[in-house]
């Protein structure tokens, strides 16, 4: 059984809100739009971290991070990318892929819009955490936390963080 913390568009900013959720889970998952690398560097320094670069990030980053994150978490496909839109709008680079082998868990950023459902034409979960950061247009910062245990994904949360500043 795995705690998943799941962030996205920090552009730069992590604070003591954000680490204390860290803490609590066991790894910490990254959807992109990062910033500045010094986030990704103190993630790693509390908990193991996934991450991708987003469209904002450096070639730092780049090098860093890969576009797309496919791995196995417990009994879970996972894929993770920045820009892969969702449900009935997917990016247009990738829907071959999803048609071909669709994940269990789909996971984007990019929008600052939390959103969580199913595909049913596909049968997998799409997660977008909102952003955590305080850069865009989003009005209330977001985290998903989630647990997967085996091959589900179980005790769903989303946590607001407060206004942006």
């Amino acid at each position: 059984m795995k705690k998943i913390l799941l962030l996205s568009d920090t552009h730069s900013h992590l604070d003591a809100t954000i680490l204390k959720y860290v803490d609590q889970a066991d790894e910490v998952w990254h959807a992109g739009d990062i910033g500045d690398l010094t986030v990704t560097d103190t993630l790693k320094k509390h908990k193991p971290l996934r991450a991708v670069f987003g469209n904002i990030d450096s070639n730092e980053a780049r090098m860093e991070f890969p576009l797309h994150n496919r791995f196995m978490c417990e009994g879970v496909d996972v894929w993770i990318t920045h820009i892969g839109g969702y449900p009935g709008k997917y990016n247009p680079n990738i829907v071959k892929d999803i048609v071909a082998d669709p994940p269990k868990l789909f996971i984007t950023g990019h929008s600052h819009i939390l959103k969580v459902m199913m595909d049913k034409k596909y049968n997998f979960l799409h997660m977008n955490p909102g952003a955590c950061g305080i850069s865009g247009f989003h009005q209330v910062r977001t985290m998903l936390r989630f647990v997967i245990d085996g091959d589900k994904i179980k005790d769903l949360e989303v946590i607001e963080i407060g206004k942006k500043a």
